[in-house]
């Protein structure tokens, strides 16, 4: 299994990269709060790999911190929790914003994920308390660095990835259209724009 990668990004497509490493190019699906601490294209990153292998599907899935894969992991055990799902959860809350809202058993915030209705946050809650103490992660040992570095994106089709990279998330077309229509500076670099349309759709 591919537990690491180490090479350079060559390609771009929220929630995906093309990876390249060692001649051998690798489609990684991210958390889209990963995006601001991959840099530029071109530029040599490493990321944690979970591998997901199954009958009809051989998908790779990147994080920047290890501590993100853990939760993944731990997220994909619960009952009625995929790997998108997990990867939404993810790219709409840093581990630290998820560990709070379970320690505060906070589900009215995770109903507000995509695709997480009543049922399945009372059950994330009861599933994910033993588990990330387990894990060792505390509201204290994780920070989200999104958003953190200045792409240097092109903003032509800007707002179109944005757009699909929160329906790929689970969110409606016209959910993401309107969360990106409300922002006041369109302009922003292509990680920063989706952050900030997250908490329009929250």
């Amino acid at each position: 299994m591919i537990g690491h990668l180490k090479g350079n990004i060559i390609y771009k497509n929220p929630p995906e990269i093309l990876l390249q490493a060692n001649g051998v190019g690798y489609e990684v699906a991210l958390p889209l709060n990963c995006f601001g601490e991959i840099g530029e294209l071109n530029t040599e990153i490493e990321i944690y790999i979970h591998t997901l292998v199954r009958e009809d599907i051989f998908q790779l899935y990147g994080f920047t911190q290890i501590e993100q894969r853990s939760l993944f992991r731990e997220l994909i055990k619960v009952n009625g929790i995929g790997a998108k799902m997990a990867i939404a959860i993810l790219s709409s809350m840093s581990v630290s914003e998820f560990y709070i809202c379970v320690e505060n058993r906070d589900s009215i915030a995770l109903t507000k994920l995509p695709g997480v209705g009543k049922k399945t946050a009372e059950r994330l809650l009861l599933d994910m308390q033993d588990k990330l103490k387990n894990l060792n992660i505390t509201s204290n040992n994780t920070n989200n660095q999104a958003n953190q570095i200045n792409l240097s994106e092109q903003p032509f089709g800007q707002i179109n990835q944005a757009v699909s990279a929160l329906v790929s998330l689970g969110y409606k077309a016209n959910e993401a259209n309107k969360a990106i229509e409300a922002l006041s500076d369109k302009n922003r670099p292509l990680p920063e724009l989706i952050k900030l349309a997250l908490q329009n759709i929250k």
